[in-house]
């Protein structure tokens, strides 16, 4: 797709230890991923979620195998609220606490308006707005119950503030989830718990690649100032920034995470 090298990757700091942390949609090779590994290698115990019962126990014997003892997994379907609740309970008995939630899970697709049927529209809404809901109530739920504080990170997208030809679901979903979280971090702001967002461009990974044609993949790394899309673990560094304590002030905040020139 380019020719553009991607830079060296970046070692551990120790910004995330003794922290507990929830990335959903982690399992595999793209943004959750990289992020559940990302805080590994900082420090962090990780519980990571999935829709995918076989690729999340795939990525979590891989995980186990590097990190011994830091890494658990539940299957969670985000569109399930009674999942979604299994979930944060998990992390609370596994852990006995929780400090950081990414809400990665999301759901894309191309598709005219004038052709996209109620199935589609819904569907996309419910994984990547109504999800992000369902998982940051559940966190705000535990966290304000502890009185400990935490940090929650969502997935958003530039497509949230920028016209694309065909993603008139994906666009409005995840302009919600920047509005969600904008609300969010006003409400939980009294009891210690700071609420942002990441909002990537173009970062490549398999899953991507299957439902973009090659075509619009051209288009949309020539936008880019690097003149190549983003690696999914530079979009985890960012998010490990929000995670950490060097973000301490920062809450209600969209973080673009993209080299996208006009």
């Amino acid at each position: 797709m380019t020719d553009v090298e991607s830079p060296a990757y970046v070692p551990g700091h120790g910004l995330l230890a003794g922290r507990t942390a929830v990335v959903t949609a982690a399992a595999g090779a793209g943004i959750g991923g990289a992020t559940a590994r990302r805080f590994l290698e900082e420090g962090a115990r990780v519980l990571i979620s999935d829709a995918h019962a076989r690729r999340l126990k795939e990525h979590e014997a891989e995980l186990s195998r590097e990190f011994p003892g830091a890494v658990s997994a539940v299957v969670c379907d985000v569109t399930d609220e009674t999942q979604v609740r299994t979930l944060f309970e998990a992390a609370v008995r596994e852990h006995g606490r929780l400090d950081v939630v990414v809400n990665n899970a999301g759901l894309g697709g191309t598709s005219a308006l004038v052709d996209m049927t109620d199935e589609q529209w819904t569907r996309v809404l419910d994984v990547t707005l109504n999800g992000t809901f369902r998982c940051t109530r559940a966190a705000l739920r535990s966290m304000k119950a502890a009185g400990a504080g935490g940090v929650i990170v969502n997935n958003a997208s530039v497509v949230g503030w920028r016209a694309q030809a065909g993603q008139a679901h994906y666009a409005a979903a995840k302009a919600g989830v920047m509005a969600l979280t904008r609300c969010a971090a006003v409400e939980a702001a009294e009891y210690g718990v700071r609420v942002n967002a990441v909002a990537p461009s173009l970062a490549m990974h398999p899953h991507l690649a299957k439902v973009t044609t090659e075509e619009l993949l051209r288009e949309l790394t020539a936008r880019e100032a690097f003149g190549r899309y983003a690696e999914p673990w530079e979009v985890a560094n960012v998010i490990v920034f929000l995670a950490s304590r060097y973000s301490s002030y920062l809450t209600g905040e969209i973080v673009s995470v993209s080299s996208q020139h006009p």
